[in-house]
């Protein structure tokens, strides 16, 4: 007999070599039929695999997103299946589940091939589907597995068998189909009821240039028709929301060829927007005790080589910028974490001068590729709301958790209401990707965990996460349409300390290190504008938005009585402007809905004989007439964060 733990804390006692499978049909019939694999010691197996040993086991459902992962794999070899089927001699690269479904990379040889040719695709896939075909796994040996291959004359899965060692290969087959594949894959076929196939892009094998460029097919799958639909809708109003389409018709960011790809320029309406979003912090800084600092756009190389970030970031960053003193360089500064470093050690301190919290707006360049450059959320030029704390160790615990304080005022005054806290620690397991001694490690991540348990998160644990210097805890909001997006960040650094010799004088009288904290609740502006953008759908809060009222006069015979209304909301800091334009009210009214202004005023011959404002919200309509003073109370009432 050997004993499962259950994530409920529960064990039972099963026959050794049952499986995952077994043990749901023995807790309940409706969930068997709903798992799709299982969590096996921290590991993803198939349901049907043999548990020969005690062990922790958690049923994966479509709720998991280890089970999505697991069901658009398999998809993704029903994909293979399919196309094996209506192009004899297709040969296949990977076929890994992504985020939003799956992709194949496929050599179809000379045979012709498009996206016309998805809902043949599709079809096939879901008579294949209805056949129930039980993935099964069989391991082989390196040699069967390269003879298997050479007769299929595949030389991509050739390829991906040399790297591996003998005894850890495996194969996978459903019905007529076999690959190379270490799993896991969902029970059967019959699970998947709902086929997408998105679109196709070119992928060079390997991601190397040198050799031959295959097709990617990407594709969703779900086990309920609804599901597709609903996702199929999500996908329409993400594109209405696009932050780069809001951003050019709202007037807030622009790129250019000429000044640089992934280089935004933020046009004035955008670059009110940005001012206020960081008036906004600095003001709740303040109050949390901040100092706020400036570092320049360019350190010497020798600042990074303390930090450690020219060995781990160096290829990456944009080329070092040559002096006319030989031998001097300098980077474009890719994190502000080392200027921050220098400014601490400018005059001794004592443990009473601790915590030390300094606060930039710190622009920062790195080298983003330009395949993955995109609007404004993979840019090369981005300011980061950046701060470093450095505090004694036993202050760690208490500042980490002011600072979560702060990241969920940010989030609670944006409207971001569902986010998961993901605790990022070391991988365990490759060791060698990160500085530091591993006393540092244990006692940072416990900091982290503590902080966050205290404060009551909704937590994930993600090894092999964490920043090369030190774990962290990165905030994962979902937006209006249940998309995920990594914002805030906070994370604990014993190394840049011992890397830069920062000190204090203790009540000892002896010198000793700080621990860092770096932080970050928008993680940079470019990013959060994005994802505010697409969230509200360039529907800002009141507080944000860049004019938060047009006037809209009925003809020019009531332009004077517009100006004076408007100097009246300027005077109590409220932002507008007005339609001065030779066009009929209900013309004035659709463009002023289009750019998303919140409140629109029209005045004419009544409005201004009683010395009102005839009120209409945009997406609600009108709201009756309202004399100036009541409006300036009503808009002040609503901008107050």
């Amino acid at each position: 007999m050997i004993n499962i733990t259950l994530p409920d804390g529960s064990v039972r006692q099963y026959d050794k070599g049952i499986s995952s499978m077994q043990i749901a049909q023995s807790i309940s019939e409706g969930l068997a039929r709903n798992v799709l694999a299982a969590e096996v010691n921290g590991q993803v197996w198939d349901a049907s695999r043999p548990i020969e040993e005690d062990s922790n086991v958690k049923l994966l459902t479509w709720n998991d997103d280890a089970g999505k992962a697991t069901f658009w794999h398999s998809s993704a070899h029903l994909m293979a299946e399919a196309l094996e089927a209506l192009y004899p001699g297709t040969k296949f690269g990977i076929g890994p589940a992504i985020e939003t479904g799956f992709y194949y990379d496929v050599d179809f040889g000379d045979q012709e091939f498009s996206s016309d040719h998805f809902k043949q695709i599709e079809d096939k896939m879901l008579e294949l589907a209805k056949a129930k075909e039980e993935f099964i796994r069989k391991p082989v040996s390196k040699a069967d597995a390269i003879e298997y291959f050479t007769d299929k004359g595949d030389e991509y899965k050739l390829d991906l068998i040399k790297d591996l060692p003998d005894g850890s290969i495996t194969f996978y087959s459903q019905g007529e189909f076999t690959d190379l594949c270490r799993g896991p894959h969902i029970p059967n076929t019959g699970f998947v009821k709902a086929i997408k196939l998105m679109n196709t892009a070119g992928a060079y094998w390997r991601g190397d240039e040198t050799r031959k460029q295959l097709t990617r097919i990407y594709g969703v799958t779900f086990p309920k028709q609804n599901e597709l639909t609903e996702y199929l809708r999500v996908i329409e109003e993400a594109k209405k929301r696009d932050h780069r389409k809001l951003g050019k018709e709202l007037e807030l960011f622009a790129f250019s060829e000429k000044v640089g790809m992934g280089l935004p320029l933020w046009l004035p309406k955008g670059t009110a927007l940005r001012e206020r979003l960081v008036n906004f912090l600095q003001r709740a800084q303040s109050k949390a005790g901040y100092e706020q600092v400036i570092t320049p756009h360019i350190g010497h190389k020798n600042l990074y080589v303390t930090s450690g970030h020219y060995e781990k970031y160096g290829k990456d960053s944009f080329q070092p910028i040559k002096t006319p003193q030989e031998g001097e360089e300098f980077f474009l500064k890719p994190m502000n974490c080392p200027h921050h470093c220098e400014i601490y050690k400018t005059k001794p301190r004592s443990y009473k001068d601790l915590p030390v919290r300094y606060a930039e707006f710190g622009t920062v360049y790195r080298y983003e590729q330009s395949g993955e450059l995109h609007g404004l959320t993979r840019v090369r030029g981005f300011t980061q709301d950046d701060a470093h704390l450095f505090c004694r160790p036993d202050q760690v615990k208490e500042e980490f958790m002011k600072v979560i304080d702060l990241v969920l005022y940010v989030f609670s005054a944006l409207g971001f209401e569902d986010y998961t806290a993901q605790i990022s620690l070391r991988d365990p397991e490759n060791k060698s990707k990160y500085i530091g001694s591993d006393e540092n490690w244990a006692l940072a991540e416990s900091a982290i965990m503590e902080a966050a348990a205290e404060k009551g998160l909704n937590t994930v644990v993600e090894l092999g996460e964490a920043a090369f210097y030190g774990p962290k805890l990165d905030f994962m909001v979902k937006d209006a349409l249940g998309r995920k997006w990594q914002l805030g960040t906070i994370q604990v650094d014993y190394n840049l300390p011992e890397r830069f010799e920062l000190e204090y004088t203790g009540s000892d009288n002896l010198k000793h290190r700080p621990v860092m904290i770096h932080r970050a609740p928008f993680g940079s502006l470019e990013r959060f504008v994005a994802v505010l953008i697409e969230h509200c759908a360039g529907n800002f809060p009141l507080w944000l938005s860049p004019d938060q009222y047009i006037i809209l006069p009925i003809s020019e015979k009531f332009e004077d009585y517009a100006k004076n209304l408007s100097d009246e909301l300027k005077n109590s800091d409220i932002r507008g402007l007005i339609d001065f334009r030779d066009e009929k009210i209900g013309r004035k009214i659709r463009d002023a809905e289009i750019k998303k202004i919140p409140y629109m005023l029209i005045v004419g011959e009544k409005e201004a004989a009683e010395g009102t404002i005839s009120v209409r919200k945009h997406g609600t309509g009108d709201l009756g007439s309202l004399t100036i003073e009541d409006f300036k109370q009503q808009l002040i009432k609503e901008t107050t964060v």
